[in-house]
């Protein structure tokens, strides 16, 4: 019989296998998409701007979702919180295979983005309450897993899309799902009574930021038909209306005041958007780009995809070896450095380029978004104490989507009507003048140790 430090090594490695199969649904779900977006077109008659649409709210719902549920998973227990975000992909993984419409599909995308948005900051937040050993190497492994899965979507969703059409991306999320509550049921343990003097959700707060980011998103969408300056004068004055409703509160639901006092987590998460804006205009424009231009089939597109994934996965634990030796500034000057000349040869591309050179250049970008995912993570926590690390993760989550938003717009606007090489030309300047920006704010940031954690300066 196995003794008691063994059983409780087994039960920790089984509720991080009950975390890490939940986590991962947000960034598949969000990239799988992806290689879909031809078909559809064709299934609904769109153009590429209003397939973007199904991109743009699914981050919007996603901005919203992970600091809500965040919060509610302090306010009424993570199990709860975990085990309702799971009904909800379950409800609309179900729904969406039969949307009747473009608008009812968009409806159950939403539903699944608040469903996933629960399962990371819940998920994260049990592993926190539950392991106290080697608690960083389970974050880690759980952080690595859940943003190198974005990468693997596009391949996935080809697969998926070649062999059973669009609707078995939604589908297959359910051996993940069943798996994840079956454990989470057993293993996670039961949510204590809420403290009656707990501070409740900032629902003004919340319903300012969304329409704030939505009149953001209305802006950039607005691009494929010219510059809109009342939507820009609108967005901006929210923002700065926003940013003072907010700093009034004693528990806002961005915390600003935060932001103010911490300009180099200010400025890594202003990198990290721009890191996402180039990421995820990759993962969303190359399929589309290959299957309309190159005329390659899903299964096609997936393998070509897969540069990205398989380089990322392979840097990530190098790049972590020599984050644990030199901190995160020389990996994330190497990655900022790949991003530009993987965006600069993404201009050799032609009408009739072959798989392999696409694939070759593709590889560049992978090894950079191994190193800049891991790096930006690891830069986050080198300026905020431990303290600060709840508020400090969720801006942190919150910045991806607002980078994956801009994205999403960037090839609405590129993509809009037609899509040529030329146009795949111009995201690509625009991604490496976006390399240029990430490499300035690199070489600005201070190393580890250089100012105190959280520090203002």
């Amino acid at each position: 019989m196995s003794n008691p430090p063994a059983r409780s090594r087994r039960k920790e490695l089984l509720l991080i296998t009950a975390v890490a199969l939940g986590t991962p649904l947000n960034p598949l779900n969000t990239s799988m998409i992806s290689v879909a977006l031809p078909r559809l077109q064709e299934e609904f008659h769109l153009t590429f701007a209003d397939v973007s649409w199904l991109i743009s709210t699914y981050y919007l719902a996603s901005a919203i979702g992970q600091p809500v549920m965040g919060k509610w998973s302090d306010l009424f227990g993570r199990k709860r919180i975990f085990m309702l975000g799971l009904l909800l992909v379950t409800l609309s993984s179900c729904l969406a295979p039969l949307s009747p419409g473009f608008g009812w599909l968009i409806g159950f995308r939403v539903i699944q983005a608040f469903g996933d948005s629960a399962l990371f900051p819940s998920g994260m937040g049990m592993i926190r309450d539950q392991i106290t050993s080697n608690q960083a190497r389970a974050l880690g492994i759980l952080s690595v897993f859940s943003s190198t899965s974005a990468a693997f979507g596009p391949s996935l969703g080809g697969f998926l899309v070649h062999y059973g059409d669009w609707p078995l991306i939604f589908l297959f999320n359910f051996p993940f799902i069943a798996a994840s509550f079956i454990l989470a049921w057993k293993l996670f343990p039961r949510d204590p009574k809420r403290n009656a003097d707990a501070p409740g959700m900032d629902w003004s707060g919340v319903i300012f930021f969304s329409v704030t980011i939505f009149m953001w998103s209305l802006f950039f969408l607005s691009f494929e038909d010219g510059f809109s300056v009342w939507k820009l004068v609108v967005s901006a004055v929210l923002s700065v209306l926003f940013y003072r409703f907010e700093l009034r509160k004693s528990q806002p639901f961005i915390d600003v005041a935060f932001l103010r006092r911490n300009l180099n987590v200010t400025l890594i998460y202003v990198q990290f958007i721009l890191v996402n804006i180039v990421f995820y205009s990759i993962m969303f424009g190359i399929p589309s780009y290959l299957q309309r231009v190159q005329q390659m089939d899903t299964q096609q597109t997936g393998i070509v995809m897969l540069s990205i994934a398989g380089f990322g996965v392979f840097i990530t634990p190098l790049a972590g070896r020599w984050i644990d030796r030199s901190g995160s500034k020389p990996p994330l000057l190497l990655g900022t450095a790949a991003v530009i000349l993987g965006t600069l040869l993404m201009l050799a591309i032609r009408d009739q380029s072959s798989g392999l050179t696409i694939f070759l250049i593709l590889s560049v970008l992978g090894i950079s978004n191994g190193f800049n995912n891991l790096g930006m993570q690891t830069a986050l926590y080198d300026f905020v104490t431990k303290e600060e690390t709840g508020i400090a993760s969720g801006l942190f989550m919150t910045s991806r989507f607002m980078g994956t938003i801009l994205s999403s717009s960037l090839l609405a606007a590129l993509f809009g009507k037609h899509i040529t090489t030329a146009h795949l030309h111009s995201m690509a300047w625009i991604c490496a003048a976006i390399g240029v920006l990430m490499l300035l704010l690199t070489l600005r940031m201070p190393r580890a140790g250089q100012v105190a954690a959280g520090g203002a300066k």
